[in-house]
């Protein structure tokens, strides 16, 4: 697996937040990539409860595992 630093972030939830397509999106680098990494805008989630639950929502949305999350951002593999 690559490292976090190293991985660009090729998925934004933006302000129209979880969307049927940005689990989409992750479903479809999934298949193509290992790992992916994704980032919230910031002010979208309030604070680390909030994005917590983002990120354990779009887990679920994309049949993927999260694997790490520092603050905005957060790293999902496929199982």
């Amino acid at each position: 697996m690559a490292s976090d630093s190293r991985l660009q972030v090729t998925v934004r939830v933006g302000k129209s937040g979880l969307t049927e397509s940005v689990s989409q999106e992750l479903e479809a680098q999934l298949v193509r990539n290992e790992v992916v990494k994704a980032k919230l805008n910031r002010g979208l989630a309030q604070d680390s409860a909030a994005r917590e639950l983002l990120w354990r929502q779009l887990e679920e949305a994309a049949s993927a595992r999260l694997v790490m999350a520092r603050g905005n951002v957060a790293v999902f593999w496929r199982r």
